[in-house]
């Protein structure tokens, strides 16, 4: 199997992870910050569906340049915006890691702002630590927040505490 197929094997269950806790966000809560230094709640709903499209900017691309245009940020006018979104871009990870060679995960990846270079690694260590393990960083973050709003927490490995009527 290739790499490309391997990555997209843990992507696709995870997506459907993902997915699940996306669907339970409460939109009217968009604004909640659990402190002033944190993301809102929208703005880490958004950024949890956003991390499937780095795939593209990770496998595709061999540098992210921050100090480049990223143009305007999604709006999300609804949690089934943010659903929709995320639906989308795991459809276009899933072409990406199924096009892409082995050798491409070789290749170095650079993260940047414009001279100041803050890494380069193997694109399959980058794809490992910012298309996964990032995502499920602030995915963890997201059921925080989810069960300070009181919001029942859907199952990813199993059943909650909500689904036990704990």
């Amino acid at each position: 199997m290739s790499i490309g197929k391997r990555f997209w094997a843990e992507l696709q269950q995870e997506a459907a992870n993902t997915r699940r806790l996306l669907a339970v966000v409460p939109f009217d809560k968009a604004d909640f910050k659990p402190h002033e230094k944190s993301m809102s709640l929208k703005r880490l709903a958004s950024h949890v569906a956003e991390i499937n499209g780095w795939w593209k900017e990770c496998l595709v691309h061999d540098e992210l340049d921050f100090a480049k245009d990223a143009g305007k940020p999604k709006e999300y006018h609804s949690t089934e915006d943010i659903v929709a979104w995320h639906d989308e871009l795991v459809a276009k990870a899933e072409i990406i890691l199924n096009d892409t060679p082995d050798e491409e995960f070789a290749k170095p990846w650079t993260m940047r702002q414009g001279e100041m270079i803050f890494f380069t690694l193997p694109k399959a260590e980058v794809v490992r630590t910012w298309c996964l393990n990032h995502l499920y960083h602030h995915r963890g973050q997201l059921t925080v927040y989810l069960r300070l709003l009181n919001v029942p927490l859907p199952g990813m490995y199993g059943p909650t505490a909500d689904d036990q009527g704990m």
